[in-house]
């Protein structure tokens, strides 16, 4: 068992709040995001809930506050469009809200398909790169200052065994999530010795999500972790004793093992 699967599975069965915390969950109205954002809630924080359906962002939005928990604040935003002056205003809206952000869940993503370089879809190409790495960049520049104001500013990527490991047919997923471990390092270096601000990325695995289904549509999804199980990882990377850590991975797998959450039965 790795130091941070060690420490994160004793800091998760400490049961840890997040009171007093502003935390951004982006792909926040589905799967892992959406399980986050609720757990995060339900422990104290407030969350600014990103994802691009507004519907959808209502229907969360009310289960928080009929739970009990703090007012979140709702940004409906598509991250195939989003810009860096996009960013900048929302860094601006949130500084002038709350005067800080404690923590960056970034949980957004798109598979755009399995499919050979030859034939992949150019458009779908563009698309995933936008969301998966593109915006990630916009946001996490913009909001760094606002980490800052924050004494325990924590970031947290989602990440891909595909974006470290070579496989064939992962197409735009797995450069964009490549990318990504990149841009995670950088950043984590970069922070280091200038900043409080610390980074993790984390690892899913199969989870029963939408998204996996669409990578296997021939997997029983009973054989896959639900993302309340998976949450965990993201959970941990919030949490001032993830401070200790900084730029590593937590394969959530590893975690669930840790906590005897998985397998099941």
């Amino acid at each position: 068992m790795t130091n941070i699967i060690r420490v994160a599975a004793a800091e998760i069965k400490r049961n840890p709040t997040f009171n007093d915390r502003i935390i951004l969950v982006t792909g926040a109205t589905q799967g892992i995001g959406r399980a986050l954002a609720l757990e995060l809630a339900r422990r104290g924080a407030t969350i600014i809930l990103m994802a691009r359906d507004q519907s959808r962002l209502e229907t969360i939005y009310d289960q928080i506050v009929a739970e009990g928990g703090a007012i979140p604040v709702i940004v409906s935003s598509d991250l195939n469009t989003l810009k860096a002056v996009d960013a900048e205003e929302l860094a601006e809206h949130i500084m002038d809200t709350f005067g800080q952000l404690d923590g960056i869940a970034h949980v957004a993503g798109l598979l755009g398909g399995r499919e050979p370089i030859q034939s992949h879809r150019p458009e779908k190409w563009n698309q995933v790169l936008n969301i998966n790495l593109n915006a990630v960049f916009y946001l996490t520049r913009a909001l760094l200052p606002c980490l800052e104001h924050s004494p325990n500013g924590r970031i947290v990527f989602a990440t891909s065994s595909v974006g470290h490991q070579v496989a064939a047919y992962w197409g735009a997923y797995a450069v964009s999530k490549a990318g990504l471990e990149m841009f995670a390092g950088m950043l984590a270096q970069e922070l280091q010795n200038t900043s409080n601000t610390r980074v993790i990325t984390v690892n899913p695995g199969g989870t029963r999500t939408k998204m996996r289904a669409e990578a296997k549509p021939g997997e029983d999804p009973k054989t896959l972790p639900s993302p309340n199980l998976v949450s965990n990882a993201f959970l941990f990377g919030l949490t001032e004793k993830a401070g200790a850590f900084n730029g590593d991975r937590i394969n959530a797998r590893d975690l669930m093992t840790a906590l005897g959450t998985w397998p099941q039965g």
